[in-house]
């Protein structure tokens, strides 16, 4: 059994940012993740709303952070057991590793929204049908195209895939998609000038700082459209395109377009790992994410002493939200480690 003065599940954002403080302030930190590669999803990120900067900077600047002589690196454990023994923490992953320390900190992130849940958008059926996710990997290999190889003449994006829908059970907004649409849609302007961009939404729920202003821009410099009201229907067309149904509930219209990529904007969820270990702890939420003791007064901190929260785990947030919260998560893990030894 390993000994640590930290450990920290999640390999993400937070959980880097957090451990990294943690060890600048003399801590020894253990930091697990349960993939193969660190970064959670900031590692299929192209660019970051709402400046547009390249998200390998930020994967560069992470991973230096981890390589601080505090900080040792798990990559593939991941966690199954997290128990309270005595006064210390017990963590077990899947290959064998055990911990036990004073302070846990929970940075297990999020997963997106499974598409397939929503079959009548043809996620899963039809070529043309990508999600928010696999249109990123496109920007970032500089190749938008049809699943023929082909440009295409016409992107939709939908927003409040698997967000806000009483169907699939998820009645929360999931926070970032109408601003990441907003901008897909430019990045999408950038490489293919030519292609004409339509965005889909209920509400578009411009919140954070520079978004209203990106989202006039998109429309005065990118000529992107936008159309207020949720697709009910996806079928092919003879020309291997695909025709999308839904109502413009502006103008009280019904509205049908051909378009050659639908992309889904899918939001955000707990992760299995998130709900797993919040069950065995004792501190899931609503929705499986996981519950800390007052959003306004102690964020970061559970009903349990020596166990705190960071990042998505709680709830959706941006990144710039989810960075800030480690930094707090660590400055709060200090404080306690320091209360211990007094």
């Amino acid at each position: 059994m390993n000994k640590a003065d930290v450990v920290v599940i999640g390999g993400g954002p937070a959980g880097i940012e957090a451990a990294y403080n943690l060890a600048r302030d003399n801590h020894k930190v253990v930091l697990v993740e349960k993939e193969k590669e660190i970064f959670g999803h900031m590692q299929t990120a192209y660019t970051l709303f709402p400046n547009f900067q390249d998200a390998s900077e930020i994967r560069s600047s992470l991973l230096q952070k981890t390589k601080h002589g505090n900080i040792t690196l798990y990559n593939n454990s991941e966690v199954t057991q997290v128990s309270r023994e005595n006064d210390f923490w017990r963590v077990q992953t899947i290959n064998g590793l055990d911990f036990i320390a004073p302070a846990v900190l929970l940075a297990s992130g999020f997963k997106t929204f499974d598409a397939r849940y929503k079959e009548e958008l043809g996620y899963g059926i039809y070529k043309g049908v990508i999600t928010s996710v696999e249109f990123e990997e496109m920007l970032k290999v500089g190749k938008i195209q049809t699943a023929n190889g082909e440009k295409p003449r016409r992107i939709a994006f939908l927003n409040c895939v698997g967000s806000r829908d009483e169907k699939v059970g998820n009645h929360y907004c999931s926070r970032v998609c109408c601003i990441n649409a907003v901008k897909l849609s430019i990045e999408a302007k950038k490489q293919l000038p030519e292609v004409e961009a339509y965005c889909f939404y209920m509400d578009i729920r411009m919140s954070g700082q520079f978004y209203e202003e990106l989202y006039r821009k998109s429309q005065e410099d990118f000529d992107v459209n936008y159309i207020r009201g949720r697709i009910s229907e996806v079928a092919p067309t003879i020309d291997n395109r695909l025709q999308v149904k839904c109502e413009d509930t502006l103008s009280q219209t019904p509205l049908k377009m051909t378009v050659d990529l639908l992309v889904l904007m899918i939001g955000i969820e707990a992760s299995e790992g998130t709900a797993r270990i919040g069950e065995q702890v004792g501190v899931n939420g609503e929705y499986n994410f996981s519950k800390s003791i007052s959003l306004h007064t102690a964020d970061n901190k559970t009903k349990h002493q020596g166990f705190f929260l960071a990042g998505t785990c709680k709830r959706p947030l941006t990144v710039p939200e989810t960075m800030a919260d480690a930094r707090a998560a660590a400055l709060e893990i200090d404080l306690y480690l320091k209360s211990l030894s007094q």
